[in-house]
């Protein structure tokens, strides 16, 4: 997979997922901790998540200025996953007030500012040696897939942290009891069936002090969360060691910059077209990201309150990690059946992935009841690996359009993801059409919930259009970034993620207001105004890019 890639790769590769892990984690389980520990609603959690985001990406202008002005990117890169550790350890702590935990995310947010941007431009910088300068784009799409391997396994970890707490209290773990329980406790609820029902299945026996069950399965549920956080963690740990035990392989710019101070030199006209370029760029993907992001709000709103609580064994194989691993391995080994170029002895490992994956998954598959509980946060794994598989498969079209001088430019990728952006949530809207608005459950379950297939079929589509847009901008801000401002740039590109980030509020605003499918719509058409706009700038993007 590294073939003919420096070895620096392979370090940003894993020291990067520690960051993911974290950052699915919070994907997963932010807003339904923030929810369920303290009873705030789903608008009110959507702004506290906007937040988050926005200073996730936000402060990496600030690890990029710091990385240019000192040159030392590796140290603040280390920085900030310190940083980010100490973020992660307040997170775990139960218990606490809302102003700490808010206190925790700010203190995750910078350490990702100081991370994030400058791990991507030590990336680039392996990229500017003309030896490497043609494997850019895979290189980045690359580290990419890597990256996610970490975010496949958080939403996992995460569930079943808690639902260990949980049954280690005598509880079972259900979406709807914890809204239930808060608007019990704030005396919102006048009609207890449904919570008295739910209360007797969770404990499997006759709750008799509804206060009492309520409290209790509130502080159990949302100290599950903490202990994910803690998880969380112990990741970033993983990611510190190996940054610096082998950070040695990776670009030193500051020893490069005294040793050729020419390095930073560009005539300042080519200077500023490429950043009128890069900030082009970013402007459009500020709605990418506005739209993308929903997948940890309004999408994991969808996922609780309106998606099939039980599905059958067959679907159950993608939500029960050993079935799903077990088909992944049966998967790489048929690819390495089938691949021409396989070796004797990768072909044999091949074989055994196959026989032992296929076996595996099918046993797992014939034990699986007639119906089994799916937990809303699982969904977030389907993102990270649909890009551990979709990688390689675009990388292989790009380069089989190569050859044939046809591949798009990093641009046309762009302005391509925008319009799959749009597809995928055009999924959603036909998916939600007649369900009730939340508006109008006021707090209470749904009567009617939808096949979990309309969200993993938005999930594949947002995939494939994450690939074509998210590595190729990184790749596209290494490329035109002038070289005394690649940290910054790369910041910037952050940054714009961040204001996407910032306008997620729309969704969580709008879930509350709007019919499911209006809601949707409102992404089908930034995405589709966005696409527009970039084919509209493509000759003086490409200009800015060589092509």
């Amino acid at each position: 997979m590294f073939k003919n890639h420096p070895k620096g790769l392979a370090v940003a590769f894993f020291a990067n997922m520690g960051e993911r892990f974290g950052f699915y984690t919070m994907m997963a389980c932010l807003v339904f901790f923030l929810q369920a520990k303290y009873a705030l609603p789903a608008d009110k959690a959507g702004d506290i998540y906007s937040w988050f985001y926005f200073l996730i990406y936000g402060l990496a202008l600030v690890g990029g200025v710091i990385a240019d002005r000192t040159q030392n990117y590796k140290g603040t890169i280390i920085a900030g996953i310190v940083t980010m550790l100490a973020g992660y350890i307040m997170m775990a702590i139960p218990n606490l007030g809302l102003t700490i935990s808010l206190c925790g995310l700010l203190v995750i947010a910078l350490g990702n500012g100081l991370f994030k941007g400058n791990l991507q431009a030590l990336v680039g910088q392996m990229y500017d040696d003309p030896k490497y300068s043609g494997l850019r784009d895979s290189a980045f799409s690359l580290f990419y897939m890597g990256i996610n391997i970490g975010a496949f396994f958080a939403p996992s970890a995460a569930n079943g942290i808690r639902n260990w707490l949980l049954k280690t209290h005598g509880f079972i773990y259900d979406a709807d009891l914890p809204a239930l329980c808060n608007n019990y406790l704030a005396g919102k609820l006048s009609d207890t069936t449904i919570l008295q029902s739910l209360a007797n299945k969770v404990t499997n026996s006759n709750v008799t002090d509804l206060g009492a069950f309520t409290r209790d399965y509130i502080n159990v549920f949302s100290t599950g969360y903490n202990y994910a956080f803690g998880i969380a963690a112990a990741a970033m740990i993983i990611s510190l060691l190996i940054f610096v035990l082998f950070k040695k392989l990776l670009p030193d710019r500051k020893a490069q910059v005294a040793q050729k101070r020419e390095i930073l030199d560009m005539p300042r006209e080519e200077e500023r077209a490429r950043i009128v370029a890069l900030l082009l760029v970013f402007f459009v993907v500020i709605f990418f990201w506005m739209s993308f992001h929903q997948n940890g709000l309004t999408l994991s709103y969808f996922a609780r309150d309106y998606t099939a609580k039980a599905v059958g064994p067959f679907t159950y194989i993608f939500f029960e990690l050993k079935s799903f691993l077990a088909l992944i391995a049966a998967i790489i080994g048929l690819v390495y059946l089938l691949r021409k170029t396989t070796k004797s002895i990768e072909r044999i490992i091949g074989a055994i992935l196959f026989v032992g994956g296929g076996y595996l998954t099918y046993y797992f598959y014939s034990h699986f009841a007639p119906s089994n509980a799916i937990e809303p946060e699982i969904f977030q794994h389907f993102n990270p690996i649909f890009i551990v598989f979709l990688t390689p498969v675009v990388v292989w079209f790009f380069a089989f359009l190569r050859q044939r001088s046809i591949e798009p430019s990093t641009p046309k990728k762009i302005g391509i993801g925008m319009i799959l952006a749009a597809l995928g949530f055009f999924v959603m809207l036909i998916g939600s059409f007649n369900l009730i608005s939340p508006a109008k459950l006021n707090g209470m379950p749904t009567p009617e919930r939808v096949s979990a297939y309309w969200l993993i079929s938005t999930y594949f589509i947002l995939t494939v259009a994450e690939l074509f847009l998210s590595p190729m901008g990184i790749s596209f801000v290494s490329k035109v970034a002038p070289p005394r401002f690649q940290g910054l740039m790369q910041g910037g590109w952050l940054a714009a993620t961040a204001i996407g980030n910032k306008l997620l509020f729309i969704g969580s605003y709008m879930w509350v207001r709007v019919e499911l499918w209006q809601l949707w719509l409102i992404f089908v058409v930034c995405c589709l105004l966005s696409a527009a706009f970039i084919f509209s700038i493509m000759k003086r993007l490409e200009k800015a890019t060589g092509n």
